[in-house]
């Protein structure tokens, strides 16, 4: 069980006209859908939602999904947000199979990045390709983040996917498609040099 928990109620009436009476009354409308019940239309609070969508956590985790007190075991799939208010305008739940494997968007945390011997180097220009990868596993071993150590770092240094350490019981589907998506998650440059070249280029013209 997760220890994440987001409290809603159902909701019998849908469409443009009641969604947008909610969203006056501080509500969210959502949908929750998937598994082998039908979806199930649900409000939730804005302020409550709002604080907790600042967390990596609401994202990326198996949330509890209380309506009306029974317990389900969801996924967040879509948010949608107003263009430019601080608003939430609809959100998206998946149920969740306890042994059916599932999909989803884990962020990874850098750490050790200014002790390696590239974070240390001046002339050194460290990039994240990526910030967070699509992984495959059951829902009990979904971690909420996948660190990469980078403490071992130098320059000219690349970090592959593949050689990213997953827990157990995780897999990285992108790397069933070929050694072409064996894409780079971290780059260590030589700055000096990419400078060296761009002002030789200048004076050149």
């Amino acid at each position: 069980m997760s220890e994440h928990t987001i409290k809603a109620t159902g909701r019998a009436v849908e469409g443009k006209g009641a969604s947008r009476r909610l969203r006056h009354a501080a509500s969210i409308p959502a949908i929750v859908y998937g598994g082998k019940s039908a979806p199930q239309a649900i409000q939730l609070d804005h302020e409550k939602i709002w604080l907790a969508q600042q967390n990596e956590w609401f994202y990326s985790s198996i949330l509890n999904l209380d309506i009306d007190g029974k317990v389900e075991s969801v996924l967040l799939r879509d948010m949608q947000r107003h263009p430019y208010k601080q608003i939430i305008m609809h959100l998206d739940f998946q149920r969740v199979d306890a042994n059916q494997a599932l999909k989803a968007a884990v962020p990874l945390h850098f750490t050790n990045q200014d002790s390696s011997p590239a974070g240390k180097a001046a002339d050194v220009v460290i990039t994240h390709e990526l910030n967070e990868v699509t992984v495959s596993c059951l829902p009990k071993d979904l971690p909420e983040f996948i660190e990469v150590d980078l403490g071992a770092l130098k320059s000219g240094d690349v970090i592959h996917l593949s050689q990213l350490k997953l827990p157990k019981g995780v897999e990285l589907p992108e790397l069933k498609l070929g050694k072409e998506h064996d894409v780079a998650v971290v780059i260590a440059k030589p700055g000096r040099v990419e400078a060296e070249g761009a002002a030789e280029g200048e004076a050149a013209e």
